[in-house]
């Protein structure tokens, strides 16, 4: 039972991860496409929908973290995606003042070549139960480069973003009103972009070890 139990999880897994691999796969092919044809103003409109799936289908791996599908902490799963969810849906979509800025190529190429190598590397261990070599060696490498470009494109948009919310005070609370409760959605961003400040170089040095360590198993093995 055990047995099954086991192969069920492999499969809804890798299943999972080839499906989110083709979310990610269409973001960059359409990113470039349109890039070499249109330029990066159009950027945006090509990808919005496969970008909007991929990103979103991610909080399945928050509930995988948390029922014990998968080893990930959820501690350092939880930040990362809200941060892109954040960018998705409450900048981006939210705004479409940002949707014509370069900083939207930048970061849609950075997700996309990221997600494509971490999406086909966790799909291929759970359908084969390895990854080659040079797969993992990407898997553990490449954000090096990509971390920071896209970390500092999100902390761009955000910024970018900033007169747009306070100008128009989307998803802002004002009182009086019956919950005698207030909200304002531009300070809460400016909040978290100054999350970034102590938060990017902590993910980039968790990466950086989980790196050692990956590699180093490998050699060992």
């Amino acid at each position: 039972m055990a047995g099954v139990g086991s192969a069920l999880r492999r499969l809804y897994l890798s299943v999972y991860n080839w499906v989110v691999f083709f979310g990610w796969a269409q973001v960059l092919y359409y990113a470039v496409l349109t890039l070499r044809l249109s330029g990066h103003k159009a950027v945006y409109a090509a990808v919005e929908r496969p970008l909007q799936f991929a990103q979103t289908a991610a909080i399945m791996e928050i509930v995988h973290g948390l029922v014990g599908l998968v080893r990930s902490p959820v501690s350092a799963t939880l930040p990362q995606i809200g941060s892109r969810l954040f960018l998705t849906w409450g900048v981006l979509w939210s705004f479409p003042e940002t949707q014509s800025h370069l900083l939207v190529t930048t970061l849609v190429i950075s997700w996309s070549i990221t997600e494509i190598i971490r999406y086909s590397f966790f799909g291929t261990k759970e359908a084969f139960g390895f990854a080659p070599s040079w797969l993992l060696w990407l898997r553990y490498s490449t954000f090096m480069l990509l971390y920071p470009t896209g970390i500092s494109s999100e902390v761009g948009l955000i910024y970018i973003a900033l007169p747009y919310m306070k100008a128009s005070e989307k998803y802002c609370i004002r009182m009086p009103n019956k919950w005698n409760f207030s909200y304002d959605y531009f300070y809460s961003s400016v909040l978290a972009l100054l999350i970034y400040v102590p938060g990017s170089p902590h993910m980039y040095r968790y990466m950086l070890s989980q790196r050692k360590k990956a590699l180093s198993k490998a050699k060992a093995a």
